[in-house]
């Protein structure tokens, strides 16, 4: 077993999973990072994380197929025989916009959650004989403000983080004393997530909704990162709580 602390990023090779793999290495933690589809970019963050001088773990895995889930946990069981913390941080959408009620494919809506909750609720499950071992154990789920408050998401993507948001709270209930469940819900995000949301629209709506917020810009994947970790080697009487990262647009509008 590894005498340093073992963190898994579940959809680690790009975005918040990505910057939350690197900021857990430089806390000291080794890193699994998790990918489905895209291994280039996964190994290049395995690497990142390995010249942190941490130890990394290149792991694929589609966290909607549980057999798969527990062919992953089981060999970063084998490993390095303990795990400290998980990001469930995987998650996807589609571009049907609520306008367009009639053109959502129902199979697109079950990817989305087959992907976002039930995907976050196995790797969670799969990690728990671990996590209890741990005496200090913590799970950060990624919820979005779009689980929270009505807003122009697609609708799965929508109804799917607000899932997240009740499994959290239910989660937390279930899993202590042991472990810690919370959950960040970032709003709008620079970078990559945002870009195709947007379209040619990316830099004159991120602009305006900067106008709109009281920080007067729009959080970073880092930002998001650096409060995943806080959350998980912190603030050690936070649990079941959704913590909003979006500059205070959501509390002042």
């Amino acid at each position: 077993m590894t005498e340093r602390k073992v963190a898994l990023v579940t959809g680690a090779a790009r975005g918040i999973g990505r910057s939350s793999a690197l900021e857990l290495a430089r806390h000291g933690y080794d890193v699994v990072v998790n990918y489905s589809r895209s291994r280039e970019a996964a190994q290049a963050v395995a690497d990142e994380v390995a010249a942190l001088g941490v130890r990394s773990l290149l792991a694929l895995a589609d966290v909607a197929d549980e057999p798969a889930v527990v062919e992953l946990v089981a060999r970063l069981k084998q490993e390095f025989g303990r795990l400290d913390a998980l990001v469930n941080n995987a998650g996807t959408t589609i571009p049907t916009p609520p306008s367009n009620l009639a053109g959502l494919d129902m199979a697109d809506w079950d990817r989305v959650f087959a992907v976002n909750v039930r995907g976050m609720f196995q790797v969670t499950r799969a990690c728990v004989p671990l996590l209890n071992e741990s005496g200090s154990a913590a799970v950060v789920n990624l919820c979005s403000i779009a689980g929270l408050r009505p807003g122009p998401q697609p609708f799965p993507y929508g109804a799917s983080k607000a899932a997240v948001a009740n499994l959290t709270r239910t989660l937390a209930g279930a899993l202590g004393p042991k472990i810690r469940v919370n959950a960040v819900a970032p709003g709008w995000m620079t970078g990559e997530w945002m870009e195709l949301a947007l379209g040619d629209n990316y830099g004159r709506l991120m602009e305006r909704r900067a106008g709109q917020t009281p920080l007067k810009r729009c959080v970073t994947p880092d930002e998001v990162a650096i409060t995943i970790v806080n959350l998980i080697v912190s603030n050690p009487m936070v649990n079941g709580e959704i913590v909003v990262i979006d500059g205070g647009f959501s509390a002042t509008t």
